[in-house]
């Protein structure tokens, strides 16, 4: 295999079932950004109108704690991180009613000009979970909150926190555990997801951490991560941590945070802060592999709510205009204003849009223009509303700091 460092990046990629921590059930989300990582639900008979108000409330908690992370969905459990006092921590919450089964401190918190608190949404495996705090403690757990094992990625691989705290959700990958310490020849690690052991340590990657998590691709057959570090877009072989290329056009010199897109032989990557998105189409010719970038474009400058690929279509908010994109050309199909910049989740065939000004909203997916079909305001927490929705077992759960917040979104 022929390798470049420099240039788009060089592998030929398809989706699998591995995007997965493990296979979902239905009305399972049992790790960022739902059960292939990419922001969609599979859910359907939600509902496609919602009444004046919002969606009838099932049940609130409150009480736990700062943060921005989402929420993992699995079985009769929902696992959530917060920071209480001066220690952040996560929950257990029975999904039937809220109520609070076990916390357990990973270790001391982080605070921020722009939030204190954990970033990170939980990754559950089985009958274990995995949480990684802001600062840099990530620590196995047994579903009944007990310890596993626990190590601290920043100390072990002599990484640097980064300006606003380590936000990455761990990627499961059969029996490892991916994760970025940002630490000199240690840019990108696999550890064994049962014992916590180093198997490779990316040895060729010495970037700072970005704001992103990791997707699981396949290069001709060959396992690879793809991630933004703080400097670029990079893509490292399962097997060993080998660099296999980088991107550069798409990544910016302050926060790359959107989690890649993957379709088939293509990956999608953008990021705010002047920058855009780039498209990569790659092939295999005479046994090597040869990445070629298909377009880049300034139409879709995400910052940190992310975006979802739809029958052809990206959806997600450049800077703070909602935008439609063609996946294939770039070429920008609608824009619109929406409930203002923030975070989008699909599910039978809506966007559901959290604002960081604490509006929800839901729109139809169309390439033809936006369509709203209802919204309504949350609380206001003193801070950006900047948790991702999710959409599971026909609820709808908003976290807004504190605070947990469940809909009821099935039609009748």
């Amino acid at each position: 295999m022929k390798h470049r460092v420099c240039g788009p990046l060089a592998w030929a990629i398809s989706v699998t079932a591995a995007l997965a921590a493990q296979p979902a059930t239905d009305g399972d989300w049992a790790q960022w950004r739902g059960p292939d990582r990419n922001g969609i639900s599979r859910e359907t008979g939600l509902l496609h109108q919602w009444p004046a108000g919002g969606p009838a409330v099932v049940w609130s908690a409150t009480g736990l704690g700062a943060g921005y992370g989402s929420v993992a969905v699995k079985d009769a459990r929902v696992f959530v991180q917060g920071l209480r006092g001066r220690q952040s921590m996560v929950h257990s919450l029975d999904r039937t009613n809220g109520k609070f089964l076990w916390s357990k401190n990973l270790g001391s918190g982080g605070t921020n000009d722009r939030g204190s608190g954990p970033r990170s949404t939980p990754t559950l495996d089985g009958d274990r979970l995995y949480v990684l705090t802001e600062n840099g403690d990530l620590m196995c757990l047994r579903d009944n909150g007990t310890e596993a094992w626990q190590r601290n990625i920043l100390r072990d691989f002599s990484g640097s926190n980064i300006s606003w705290l380590l936000s990455e959700s761990p990627l499961v990958d059969g029996d490892r555990l991916i994760v970025t310490p940002g630490g000199r020849q240690a840019g990108i690690v696999a550890l064994d997801k049962m014992t916590g052991k180093t198997i490779w340590t990316a040895k060729e990657l010495s970037d700072d951490a970005g704001y992103s998590s990791a997707m699981v691709v396949e290069v001709d057959g060959v396992r690879a991560y793809t991630t933004f570090t703080s400097s670029a877009a990079v893509g490292v072989r399962a097997s060993d941590g080998k660099v296999l290329g980088r991107f550069q056009q798409p990544a910016n010199g302050t926060a790359n945070i959107t989690t890649p897109v993957v379709q088939g032989n293509q990956v999608f990557y953008t990021s705010a802060y002047g920058t855009g998105a780039g498209l990569v189409t790659l092939r295999a010719q005479n046994g090597e592999l040869v990445s070629k970038e298909t377009y880049f474009t300034p139409a879709m400058q995400n910052h940190h709510g992310g975006v979802v690929l739809v029958n052809g279509t990206i959806y997600g908010f450049s800077n703070a205009i909602l935008t439609a994109l063609d996946f294939a050309t770039g070429k920008t199909l609608w824009q619109h204003r929406s409930v203002g910049k923030g975070s989008v989740t699909y599910a039978d065939g809506r966007l559901y849009i959290l604002s960081e000004d604490n509006v929800v909203g839901l729109a139809e997916v169309t390439p033809k223009g936006y369509r709203e079909t209802g919204r309504f305001q949350i609380a206001d927490q003193g801070l950006p509303s900047w948790s991702h929705p999710v959409v599971s077992g026909g609820r709808l759960y908003i976290r807004n700091q504190g605070t947990l917040t469940v809909y009821d979104v099935r039609a009748r």
